[in-house]
């Protein structure tokens, strides 16, 4: 065989060892999911602050890219995660993470580290106290289940409704031992609050949505939760599929949301109604 093409065929031997050698360092690096940009789904307000994280010298310095993805609904961005499409969300509470993986146990999440805090809102444009609530009156709830179970403890503390004593984190209307007022209760999608909030005399918000519909839960609601780090399953977190649960650089995200700098921006933006909670997942155990 000529020497030309002995070396035509060492040219080829070298490209495909070096193709092959490519494909397996991707492969292997997908595998291990460190991919070197990370695909963080959230909605709302906390859609806004990743976006503002991701564009951070907080970020480059960590050697972090980010590529934020919006996805309005809660369950969808949760079964995204798990199967992958997303890396990371941030948009939920311990209650409600815990709610997902109870009812898709095939499909659980991990959390990687707890966010902040921000209390549950009662609005109304029709009273301006709870005292006002008449009978029979109208309640809008979350029609899921963390929310609708949060709602339902907000309205006991409120002194409108009493709950069973083992009511717990899927507790429903079920629940409710005693409605002295006769309180009629509306399901809705826990997103359109500010929108039907005309519709009902009153309506449980969330922070996140209510600061959509220019609601400020410490000046606008009748009554809200109290801003106390102790209220545990209603604190977020960012969660990721539970295979990646020890990924090193999901777990640098939560270091980076709560560099002073970020928490600076927050509480700016957000008139200091999400409240930063560093917490190390054992908190939630005690």
């Amino acid at each position: 065989m000529k020497k030309s093409a002995l070396w035509l065929i060492g040219i080829v031997v070298v490209v495909i060892a070096a193709g092959f050698g490519i494909h397996a360092v991707t492969s292997q690096s997908k595998a291990s999911g460190q991919s070197s940009t990370i695909t963080i789904g959230s909605q709302g307000s906390d859609y806004d602050i990743w976006q503002h994280i991701a564009k951070s010298d907080e970020a480059k310095k960590a050697g972090l890219k980010i590529n934020v993805k919006q996805i309005t609904d809660g369950v969808q961005l949760n079964k995204a995660t798990s199967a992958g499409n997303v890396d990371v969300n941030a948009f939920q509470s311990w209650s409600y993470y815990l709610t997902y993986n109870q009812q898709n146990p095939k499909q659980k999440l991990a959390a990687l580290g707890t966010t902040y805090l921000e209390p549950l809102g009662l609005y109304s444009k029709k009273v301006k106290s709870v005292k006002q609530i008449p009978n029979g009156a109208t309640i809008a709830i979350a029609d899921n289940p963390s929310q609708a179970a949060r709602g339902l403890l907000l309205l006991q503390k409120a002194g409108l409704i009493m709950l069973n004593k083992d009511f717990g984190i899927l507790g429903t209307i079920k629940d409710i031992k005693s409605n002295p007022k006769h309180l009629k209760f509306k399901q809705i999608d826990d997103t359109t609050g500010p929108r039907i909030i005309n519709d009902v005399d009153a309506v449980l918000i969330s922070n996140t949505v209510a600061l959509e519909g220019d609601l400020h839960v410490l000046t606008d609601s009748i009554f809200h939760e109290n801003v106390d780090q102790s209220t545990k399953d209603n604190i977020n977190i960012l969660a990721t599929a539970a295979k990646n649960k020890n990924n090193k650089n999901y777990k640098k995200l939560v270091k980076l949301y709560h560099k002073p700098s970020i928490q600076k921006y927050i509480k700016d933006k957000y008139y200091g109604t999400k409240i930063e909670v560093s917490k190390p997942l054992s908190y939630f155990d005690n």
